[in-house]
Parts: C-alpha cells; structure tokens; sequence
C-alpha cells in the first residue's frame, strides 16, 4: 500500500504502520523524530466528556462507595437492584393479570353469556366458568413463580436440576399429594360430565343441600338450615347424590297420614284429596292420589302423592297438608290413634310336682298369711 512509514516514538515499541497515501502529512501532528503521537482529544468532544472519564477530576462519590461495597461484600450491587427489580415486575404484572383473567370471568363473560345464549343452560354455563377461572388464575401464579425463580441465579440452577430428575421427582411428588392431585382431576371431571351444577339442590348425607361452589379441591354445599360443608371432590365424585334439579325440577312428594280401623277410609281419602287441591303449590295438572300404603299394628296407612314445582318448596308444602288434614279429621269425627299393644299374660297350671311341692295351706301358688 502506497505512503510513509512512521518512524516509532520510543525503541522499545514497535510500531508498523503505513499511512495511506490519502491523508496528507498535515492532517498529522508529527513529533520531533516525524512520528504521529497525538493523544489530544479535539476540543469540542473533550468539552463534553465527564471528567472521571478523561481522568482529570476526582470519582463520583456514589460510584466509589459501590465499587469499595463491591469488593468487600465480593457481590455486584447493580445486578442484584437489577434483579429486584425485575421480580418485583414481574410479580406485580401477575396479580394484575390474574385479577383481569378473574374480573373478566366472574363479571364481564356473564354479560355475554346471560340467559343461555351459548347453547346450555346457566347452571351449567356458571359451573364451567367458575372451575375455568380457578384453573386460569392458578396457572397464571404458577407461571409468574416460575419465572421470579428463574430471575434468581441460585434458584433458577436449583430448578434445571430438579427438571433433570422430573422423572423421579414427579413419582415422588405423586405419592405424597395424590389426595390433593385426585381432589384437582375429581373437581375437572364434575365440571366436564356435572352430575350436579352450581346452584344445584342435592341430597348428601341424608341433608337437604345446594351447591354453592366448586373449587379445584372442594365443593362447597349449603344445608337447608344454613350449614356450610366443604367435601373434598374425590369424595363428591365417588358416592351416589340425589340431584334435584337436574333435567326436571318437578318432584313428587308424599304425605303418610294414619287413620283407625274403624273409620271411614273413602271419607278419609276424599279430605285428603281436597286438601291437597286447595293447596297453591300442588300442581293441578298431575295426578293427586291417595292410597292404603299398609294395614299397620294399630292404624290403616294412608299415602298421598302430590307433584309441585321443585324440591324447595316441597317439604313446607308436606307441613302445609299434614297440619290441614289434622283439623280436618278431627272434625269430621276421624281419628288417627295413637299407637298402642295388647299385653296378654298368660298363667299355666301347675304341674303334680309343683302341687307336691307346694307348702300346706297354699292355694293357687299363694301363700296364706
């Protein structure tokens, strides 16, 4: 390549450099010997360059203490705000995002979907979307601890090594939580195959019950006299429930009413009857019928089979009848007995050998005093 070859400044250093031919020699400040030595910052670009920088003004103070805390502590302090920073990040935009996912399930997809207009009915709409949100909402906190766990260097080479061994730990975690894994896959499959909705009424354990909740482990359920029982999923989805409400809410209830032998079972079926068709509840439109259930120890059993409207109201319904049926009987001379037994003691003779044994002067086994 054409041009001079600059001299080095010093003997001990070497330097080869060829100038190109197209910069002029007085572009270049040369020194004594014509070597190029210049060092010197152009004025306009010096003016603007912090004095730690150029080496003519003292460190920053700050930038001191943290490089003296640096070496001490033998930690990188930046980093380490860095770091905080950024979980902190990230942890707020999780618990904003799960609150959206959350407000927009519970508040704003109703709206779109009130009233059945996505094909089925709003008990099922609301179950799906309760266990669909509890699902969405944990995955998004699982994500969010998933990714403050990999912010952390410690941490985040912990959790490369328990994914290596997912395998063994998976096994591991599985005997230990396998309730609460059973409870999760029991609380998925009500929701997809829903023997009993939310808002459901529902006979468990012998109570009257409606379905208030249904989380990824339980299922809340209200009694009829205001009890709350959570029951865990894998029990609600392995035992037979009555569900109330499902298909036909319509139910047909029995009164039993006793009556005695001696009175007019015709008489007794007619007030019956017209009882239960004064009644508001009692659908007119289904069958009313009275029959003789059984010929009991002291009383003629009576059953009279209504239909009304749903399970709620059925049992005050059954009061309703029961307590009218009561006043009618007793005035109109029908009596419904009490229960009652007949003793019937009986006294054998007694044998030759006990006559013989028997002390003198006794008389029918009684002692003469």
């Amino acid at each position: 390549m054409d041009g001079e070859e600059i001299s080095p400044v010093e003997e001990d250093i070497f330097y080869h450099y060829t100038v190109p031919s197209d910069i002029g020699a007085e572009v270049l400040e040369t020194g004594p010997d014509g070597s190029n030595f210049t060092t010197a910052l152009p004025a306009q670009l010096s003016s603007d360059l912090p004095a730690e920088l150029t080496g003519n003004g003292p460190r920053s103070m700050i930038l001191s203490f943290v490089d003296q805390l640096n070496t001490t502590l033998g930690i990188d302090l930046f980093s380490i705000i860095a770091t905080v920073a950024t979980i902190l990040v990230i942890l707020i935009l999780t618990r904003i995002v799960a609150g959206m996912v959350d407000k927009a399930l519970t508040v704003h997809i109703p709206r779109v979907t009130a009233g059945g207009k996505v094909g089925i009915d709003v008990e099922t709409e609301m179950t799906f979307r309760t266990i669909i949100r509890r699902l969405l909402v944990a995955t998004i906190y699982i994500v969010g601890i998933i990714m403050v766990i990999y912010q952390i260097p410690a941490l985040s080479r912990l959790a490369v090594t328990l994914l290596a061994g997912a395998g063994v730990a998976g096994i591991a975690i599985g005997f230990a939580a396998k309730d609460s894994l059973a409870n999760v896959i029991s609380g998925i499959f009500l929701a997809v195959f829903h023997p009993f909705r939310v808002g459901d009424y529902i006979d468990f354990n012998g109570d009257y019950c409606q379905v208030e909740d249904l989380t990824l482990r339980h299922t809340t359920i209200k009694t009829w006299d205001g009890r709350r029982i959570f029951v865990p999923n894998s029990i609600m989805g392995n035992q037979p429930i009555v569900n109330w409400s499902i298909v036909d809410p319509i139910i047909t209830w029995r009164v039993d009413v006793g009556i005695g032998y001696s009175a007019d079972i015709d008489k007794a079926r007619e007030i019956m009857l017209d009882v239960a068709r004064r009644h508001p509840l009692v659908l007119k439109n289904h069958d009313i019928a009275v029959r003789v259930t059984e010929l009991g120890d002291f009383a003629v059993n009576l059953r009279l089979s209504i239909d009304v409207p749903k399970r709620d109201v059925a049992f005050t319904t059954g009061c309703d009848i029961r307590e009218a049926v009561k006043k009618r009987f007793d005035s109109e001379g029908i009596e419904i007995p009490y229960p009652y037994r007949n003793l019937i003691i009986h006294s054998p003779q007694p044998t030759a050998i006990e006559e013989r044994d028997l002390p003198q002067g006794d008389e029918g086994g009684c002692s003469a005093s």
